[in-house]
């Protein structure tokens, strides 16, 4: 290589008035749309579980066996609680389709709290994701009515 050859390699190329390393393109295309983006059920099970726990009227979530194993999980030193118990999701590339089992508080109204946690699993899981979700479908499993947690301390009616 002559010494002119190599201080032209050495100089950065100016191409639309931006200096530009040789030996490297222009991209006209912005970074964002370079590669791809996946993301897990898990990540939107969690999400969409969250999301639901923080509406009044959401006693717990899950059914029955799931709720019991939870209780017991909740229960042991380092156990953490599962924050997706009682959400199943299908994910695709830009959507999200999410089924979620909730246990009610007595007296509140039923389809007042299906309709918030839909609203706020919709909105959580799409901001945070980015993915379009085209359904929450919510099933009510169970009602949970005072006294329910309680131990039973009373006096037993049969001798």
């Amino acid at each position: 290589m002559t010494a002119t050859q190599e201080k032209t390699l050495a100089r950065p190329e100016h191409v639309n008035g931006a200096a530009h390393a040789p030996g490297r393109a222009e991209v006209s295309e912005p970074a964002g749309t370079r590669g791809r983006t996946s993301i897990a059920d898990t990540v939107v099970v969690k999400i969409a579980g969250r999301a639901a726990r923080e509406i009044p009227g959401v006693h717990d979530m899950g059914g029955g066996l799931s709720r019991t194993l939870g209780a017991v999980r909740d229960r042991v030193p380092g156990g953490r609680p599962n924050v997706g118990r009682g959400v199943k999701v299908e994910v695709g590339e830009r959507q999200a389709a999410i089924d979620v089992e909730l246990v009610v508080e007595y007296g509140v109204p039923v389809p007042d709290v299906a309709r918030d946690v839909r609203e706020n699993v919709i909105g959580a899981v799409e901001r945070i994701t980015g993915l379009e979700v085209v359904e929450v479908n919510i099933a009510v499993t169970d009602v949970h009515l005072p006294g329910d947690d309680e131990d039973d301390t009373g006096e037993s009616r049969v001798a």
